[in-house]
């Protein structure tokens, strides 16, 4: 009888970054297998029918500007395994209570993208608006490279520079010295809220920043059909460029793997503390155990039987729309959940992906979601409040829902065990942490260990669907142990 042969590589988790690490070592000519402990691939990014029949819902992530407009993924030929991306007529609108809302245009002309958002901005600020930005979503490639990758200090630095002295300020004091209108600081105080950090924490405006700047270079896209149809297609390359996936097998130590050359874990600290078979010496376990996760998320799914009813015209075009009001709501909003506090008026970020993809529900009917941001863990059923949020500028909302699903942090760590406490963004993204995480080291995606290496979210650039954790940490291992 003889042995299997033993593999360059297994790949432990089938998230996006898994599927784009796996993705790149078949690319170099390695033998991998992908292991996913639950029945299908993607890990935040599947979906479901979790209302009523025939209604399709995006379980976590549902819109992905970072996927497009991703340095790796972006090179993939993921439209040849069925994926297809919708493109709404406004990446984002952000509601105001006298009736209007700032908006980001996903325009296919770059110019009537910048036009249409100064409209809605008002002359000065929309001229401010495009100034900060429009240099930096002409040259989008650049941008998102130096970007979304390990921390390289001296790679384009005038270019970064550029980007730096607003970047690294607070996003809540960025927006009051560059606008002078409601509307303006509310809807950068929106794109910088996805930061789950306090709004005055330094660096949040370069989050903020890079998410407008995505609106108006690649837009906000959703993917016809749900966001499996993102994984499937991951996985659909994988296979065809002769990698294994494994679905079903939970991996709860090293010693189940079968033999291969390198090791690639797709988990966060948690869980790798949890894992059995590792060799790693007391003192990287005991930074690993020092690392500090963010907020969490309480969702909400609907089936509807007709469209939200939004009061100001803008919000009906728009894939995404941030329900929050002004900065100082946002703020205290975001402050509270870091804090550890339930907000009474939380900031909520919804989407309507029917209003552009009818495969989503059944004729004549609509799914959308929402979230807001809570403490790590917290219990605390924020269905109401949301729908309160929403019922605020939409006025009738809730006489349009058919059905609802509700998902504290709780039910989200159990599906899908990386997003610990509910944030889905692998830990908190602190300035102190960001190029850092897990821990500080010259290879952040390197262990102790020579043979294993990480490419989870906890790893640079952090959270998002763009697959580069994944990239990175594969190259990582080809440089090292497959070299």
């Amino acid at each position: 009888m003889t042995k299997d042969p033993i593999l360059d590589a297994v790949v432990v988790g089938a998230g996006p970054n898994g599927l784009s690490a796996a993705i790149t070592l078949a690319r170099a000519g390695r033998s991998v297998r992908l292991i996913e402990g639950a029945a299908t691939v993607g890990g935040g990014v599947r979906s479901a029918p979790l209302t009523l029949p025939g209604f399709t819902h995006d379980v976590c992530s549902a819109i992905y500007p970072m996927t497009v407009g991703s340095p790796f993924l972006s090179t993939l030929p993921l439209d040849r395994h069925g994926l297809r991306w919708i493109q709404p007529p406004l990446a984002l609108a952000h509601p105001l209570d006298d009736g209007s809302a700032g908006v980001i245009s996903s325009s296919s002309s770059s110019s009537s993208s910048w036009e249409e958002t100064a409209d809605s901005l008002g002359a000065k600020d929309g001229r401010a608006w495009e100034r900060m930005l429009r240099p930096l979503a002409d040259d989008w490639e650049r941008f998102a490279a130096a970007l979304l990758g390990p921390f390289r200090p001296f790679q384009d630095p005038f270019f970064m520079a550029r980007f730096g002295l607003s970047g690294l300020r607070p996003a809540q004091s960025l927006a009051r010295s560059r606008f002078e209108d409601a509307r303006a600081r509310a809807l950068f105080a929106g794109v910088a809220g996805h930061s789950f950090l306090p709004l005055d924490t330094t660096a949040t405006a370069a989050i903020g920043m890079m998410l407008a700047v995505s609106g108006h270079a690649v837009g906000w896209p959703q993917p016809e059909g749900g966001a499996q149809t993102v994984s499937d297609a991951l996985a659909g390359y994988l296979k065809e460029l002769g990698g294994e996936i494994v679905t079903g097998c939970t991996v709860t130590s090293l010693k189940e793997l079968p033999p291969s050359r390198a090791v690639l874990l797709d988990l966060t600290p948690a869980q790798l503390l949890r894992l059995e078979g590792t060799t790693w010496p007391a003192g990287y376990r005991a930074r690993l155990a020092r690392y500090r996760y963010g907020p969490g998320v309480f969702k909400v799914d609907w089936a509807l039987r007709e469209p939200i009813p939004w009061k100001a015209e803008p919000c009906r075009r728009a894939g995404t729309i941030h329900v929050g009001g002004t900065l100082e709501e946002i703020a205290a909003s975001e402050r509270a959940a870091w804090d550890g506090r339930e907000s009474d008026h939380p900031f909520v970020l919804v989407g309507q992906p029917s209003l552009f993809d009818p495969t989503r529900a059944p004729a004549g009917s609509h799914t959308a979601w929402a979230y807001c941001h809570v403490p790590n863990g917290s219990p605390v059923d924020k269905a109401e409040a949301i729908e309160r949020q929403i019922e605020r500028f939409a006025p009738g909302f809730r006489d349009v829902v058919l059905a609802r699903h509700t998902m504290d942090p709780a039910w989200l760590e159990a599906y899908n065990p990386n997003l610990v406490g509910g944030d889905i963004n692998g830990g908190a993204a602190l300035l102190s942490q960001l190029f850092t995480r897990p821990v500080a080291r010259l290879d952040p995606y390197a262990t102790p260990d020579p043979k294993v290496f990480l490419c989870s979210s906890s790893t640079p650039p952090s959270g998002g669907v763009h697959g580069m954790c994944g990239h990175f940490g594969a190259k990582s291992a080809i440089s090292s142990a497959l070299s």
